[in-house]
């Protein structure tokens, strides 16, 4: 009998988004930290649906300890149910995290690709002024924006984009540095692509998995700008977000700990799982770390 089965079967190419999400899928920590993210947003969006206590309701004395009277949380020092306030201040802190990223994104990648595109003259004025508030103390400078400008949502996600977007700048220069030369590049310029088809649509999408690590950390990044403003009691207090609890609670903080600590493992779990998917993004998008 003849063998019918073939002995190389032509494996199919796969494509490079396939290839990037095995790469991620194989990171437990990036998986693990992506998990957490989803039960975070999941329940910053329908936690006040399925829970509807109006946060700045007083329902019960202040500084009822977690568990105690049938506040899962305790309450404040103005006796409002800090289980409300948790899952209201999410929605709000993921708000000002990811409007701020965005700002920073449009923001430094502009800068950062005519910087790269054009070089000469233009390079050198756009990396001085990228440098100049690269030094800025940019919580200070924030600080400043906020305090001329006042507190409102707002300002506050202006001014931590405004202080944020050196870093991209400079990855996204660095890239357009490097794609720029490549054969492809000069064979759409020679074609006669405008330089914004040549900036936007040939040499960006080939500079992006470096952005959007970036992109993916700043979004922690604004998160704790959010908390450090509001800790010092530069925030809007019509809005509930988990800084400003920090912030309106920071004088217990010795006498009612728990008033203070719950919101400070709820940045720092979301911060930590977002750190975790910006490592799990690196590896993916970096061609010289995929499984070939």
């Amino acid at each position: 009998m003849t063998d019918q089965s073939t002995d190389s079967p032509i494996e199919k190419a796969r494509s490079p988004f396939s290839e990037a999400w095995e790469m991620f899928r194989g990171n437990y920590a990036a998986m693990a930290g992506l998990g957490v993210l989803i039960l975070i947003v999941v329940g910053a969006v329908f936690g006040p649906i399925l829970y509807p206590t109006d946060p700045f309701d007083m329902v019960w004395a202040p500084f009822s300890p977690p568990g105690q009277d049938g506040f899962l949380f305790g309450t404040d020092y103005l006796g409002r149910d800090l289980l409300a306030q948790i899952l209201n201040g999410g929605r709000v802190t993921l708000i000002i995290g990811l409007s701020a990223a965005i700002l920073t994104i449009i923001i430094g990648v502009t800068v950062g690709a005519l910087a790269g595109f054009y070089g000469g003259i233009i390079e050198e004025f756009l990396m001085r002024i990228t440098e100049f508030f690269q030094v800025l103390p940019t919580l200070l400078f924030s600080m400043v924006i906020v305090a001329l400008f006042g507190a409102s949502l707002p300002m506050i996600t202006l001014a931590i984009g405004l202080v944020s977007w050196t870093a991209v700048a400079r990855i996204t220069r660095a890239e357009f540095l490097r794609v720029r030369e490549l054969e492809y590049v000069l064979a759409s310029r020679a074609s006669g692509a405008s330089n914004m088809a040549l900036m936007f649509g040939v040499i960006l999408p080939n500079a992006l998995p470096p952005i959007i690590v970036q992109s993916a950390l700043m979004v922690g990044s604004a998160i704790l700008f959010e908390a450090g403003l509001s800790f010092l009691g530069l925030t809007d207090p019509n809005i509930t977000s988990w800084g400003q609890i920090i912030g309106s609670n920071r004088q217990y903080i010795l006498e009612s700990s728990f008033t203070v600590t719950i919101r400070g493992l709820a940045i720092f779990t979301t911060v930590l799982a977002i750190s975790l998917v910006g490592d799990g993004l690196n590896d993916a998008l970096n061609p010289k770390l995929r499984k070939r």
